[in-house]
């Protein structure tokens, strides 16, 4: 199967079909040595994704922040208060307390993109799902990945 298409199937079944195309045309693959498969995705010498061998991908926040423009990709995001910001710029966890709005899509395990007004600050693993997440004011929500290190 094409790499393109792979990575565009990929991402329309975890975030929504239709957010793969707001994907950038000019990417670049870099393969596994021993078993062929994609390990990287790149645009110019910014890393995009990286796929997990069980079929995942750990996505980064300049490139959560390229797909933001689908509004079904919106329902896998989270959306913070202006007190946590800084700490989660730091690559501190998200706390349910300190959550304005989560999305629908949102399970336990997924990738989740946290946001501040609509702009993505980090990216990380959700420890609760989008309902729990919306009825529990304490605890932590989502474990950070990635972030924009300020």
């Amino acid at each position: 199967m094409d790499s393109i298409l792979k990575i565009r199937y990929t991402i329309d079944a975890l975030f929504g079909i239709g957010v793969s195309k707001h994907m950038p045309k000019d990417v670049r693959f870099t393969y596994s040595k021993k078993t062929g498969r994609i390990q990287h995705v790149y645009q110019n010498d910014m890393l995009l994704c990286t796929l997990r061998i069980d079929g995942g991908l750990a996505i980064t926040p300049n490139f959560a922040q390229m797909l933001m423009k689908s509004k079904k990709f919106r329902e896998n995001c989270v959306e913070v208060d202006d007190d946590s910001k800084p700490f989660i710029e730091n690559g501190n966890s998200v706390f349910c307390s300190h959550i304005t709005w989560c999305g629908k899509n949102i399970l336990i395990g997924s990738d989740v993109p946290v946001l501040h007004g609509n702009k993505v600050i980090a990216v990380g693993k959700a420890i609760l799902s989008s309902k729990m997440m919306s009825s529990l004011k304490k605890g932590a929500a989502v474990k950070i990945r990635d972030s924009l290190k300020v």
